[in-house]
Order: C-alpha cells, then structure tokens, then sequence
C-alpha cells in the first residue's frame, strides 16, 4: 500500500514520500501514512468504480516522456466516468517497476529507465492533472516488477442514484453520437509504428504532431458528463475502436445500429493522412485509443444534448441510428454499400 505505516524509512518509503505524498491532498487519504483511505460518498449519490492499467511495450512507448504516460495512466480512467455521467473523486495508483532504478527491461520495446528523474516528471504530471480534474490520490502500491513497467489506476466516481449512463439503455430510434474526432491516435500510432516521416503522407510537421499527441495523451471529454447523463440513454468511452465498441454497446442493449462512415468526424490531420493512404480507413474506425465518448439519445433530447455539448465546449457528431434488430452495426460507406473491417476493435487476447 502507497503509505505502508512502516517507519522503517526503506527505499519505498522513500519513493513514496518525495514523490507521491505531496499528490495526496485530500484529509482522507491520511497523507499516505496508513494502510487504508477514507472516502465518504456524496449524499444521495452511487460510487462509480473504474480501473484500466497500461504497460510499457504494449501502451506506450519505452521513450514516451513520463510526463505523458502519467497523463495517460490517469485520463483514459477519467474517460470512461465521463462516459457514464459520473464525477470523479479520488483515483487509487499501482506501480510495478523495475527492480533495480535505472535499469531497463530486457525486451527492448519495454525498456523504460526509471530514475528517480523519471519519477519525479511523472509524479509532477499526475499531480498537475490531479488537481486540473479533482481528482485527488488517496493511495495504491508500489512493487518491484522483473518486467516491463506497469501502472494501473482505479478511479472512484459519483452520480446521482439511479442515473448511471449504462451500456443497456440504447433503443431502437435513438441516434448515435460521437465527441471530438475519431481515429488520429490511430494514425498517430501508425506514424510511430512505422517510422513515418511527416513527407510520408503530405502532412505539415503542425499535422503530425496533432496525430502524435492524440495517441500520447488522451483528452478525457469530463466537460460533458452532466449533458450525458442528462440526455444519453446508453454511452461509454471509445478506447478499443469506434466500429468494435459500438457493437458492445449494441450486444449489451439488444440492438443493432447503422453508421454512415462519411459522418464520422475526422481531423484535417486525419483526412490528409487518409487521402494519401485510404487503406488506413480501417485503422481509423477499429484502432482505439480515441477516449471520445459514444453515446445514444433519443432525437426528442438531440437539440438539448447538442446545445448543452456546444456551451461545454465539446464538439458533437451524429453519425447513426439505433435500429431494432441483433448483430454488428453496419457501416455505410461513401458509396451507400456496407464497409467490411478485418477486425472491429483492438483486442489484448
């Protein structure tokens, strides 16, 4: 546990107290000294419990800035409450780290060198968006790991009772909604996977960094929770691939859906990628890591939640219908034809 009790003042203590202590601001995470926090739940509220860990070689890259895989750690957490019309509260941290400090990994995509610099950058940017999102530490663990770094972080949320944005609530007629823009972090993966140079695909240096960024740090849409949970029959977060989580959302409330590929939302960064290599349309629609909210409103709410997302700052695209039915949404493509994916959506197994 972050904050053991142990006086004995051992490496983790130590870790513990210049780096993660000052994050804990709220009186119930007992300033890290114990082995428990203490959290009281808003009156007439439910808690909201969410945990996704990323690891090294697998969600971000050994030479990522700490900074940003903090950032990461936290905000695609922070997404998925956001989805569910829920506010945060505190998050829980768990590290697993490389035995020896500055020592890296022996499989090299894994290889991230933790010093006590590197925790001190990272511990700096969750802090930062700690405070930016009140989202306070309350306290996790610390352990040695023989593999590659791993960080996990559980957030506690709150909604009102009874308004939670589940999965099920999406209903024949409803129309499909989607925040931001879909599929740069995709790009920006495949720039990195590749090695490609902003000449690759005609992007002015502005356009890559754009794709770079959205894959390196998501931007959580919290602005909108209240308008989600207000207005939204079913939603959830896109972190897998817009096409593979819609058919979740679809499984879980018994529906099917029918998209128009041409409405989605893409970035100019995106669509000048795409014109010089269509063939990553598919990564576009099932690579993930977007952490946009998809989500599903009856048309007599579409004008309210469309207003609502404008005066919060978040912008909204309707891209689809809710039809009555079972099976994978079909996507339209900009011939009116069904589109066929290789895969719907990311997948670790």
């Amino acid at each position: 546990m972050i904050g053991s009790g142990d006086t004995g003042g051992s490496g983790e203590d130590l870790l513990i107290a210049r780096h993660f202590a000052p994050l804990a601001t709220h009186p119930g995470a007992l300033g890290l000294s114990d082995d428990v926090a203490v959290m009281t739940p808003p009156d007439n509220c439910e808690l909201v419990l969410e945990t996704d860990a990323i690891v090294a070689g697998m969600h971000f890259f050994a030479d990522d800035p700490p900074a940003a895989i903090a950032r990461k750690a936290l905000r695609i957490n922070l997404s998925d409450l956001a989805a569910k019309g829920a506010r945060p509260l505190g998050f829980l941290l768990s590290l697993a780290l490389p035995r020896r400090s500055g020592r890296a990994t022996a499989d090299a995509a894994a290889a991230v060198v933790v010093d006590d610099a590197w925790l001190a950058a990272f511990a700096a940017a969750l802090g930062e968006d700690a405070s930016v999102y009140g989202c306070p530490l309350y306290g996790g663990d610390t352990v040695a790991s023989p593999g590659p770094v791993m960080i996990s972080v559980t957030v506690i949320g709150a909604v009102p009772t009874g308004t939670l944005v589940k999965r099920s609530g999406a209903r024949p007629g409803d129309r499909v909604l989607v925040t931001g823009t879909i599929g740069d972090a995709a790009l920006g993966l495949v720039l990195r996977m590749e090695r490609a140079g902003a000449e690759d695909f005609g992007l002015t240096a502005a356009e890559r960094d754009h794709l770079l960024s959205r894959y390196l740090e998501p931007r959580p849409r919290t602005a909108l929770a209240e308008a989600v949970r207000t207005h939204a029959t079913a939603g959830m977060d896109v972190s897998d691939g817009l096409a593979g989580d819609l058919a979740k959302l679809c499984r879980v409330s018994g529906v099917t859906a029918r998209i128009e590929v041409g409405r989605v939302p893409l970035s100019g960064a995106a669509h000048r990628l795409l014109d010089a290599a269509p063939e990553h349309l598919a990564a576009v629609l099932s690579g993930g890591d977007d952490y946009e909210i998809l989500c599903t409103v009856p048309p007599e709410r579409l004008a309210a939640f469309t207003a609502a997302a404008a005066a919060a700052g978040v912008p909204m695209t309707d891209i689809g219908e809710i039809l009555d039915g079972q099976g994978a949404p079909v996507l339209l493509g900009q011939d009116g034809l069904p589109l066929a994916l290789d895969r719907a959506s990311f997948s670790h197994f």
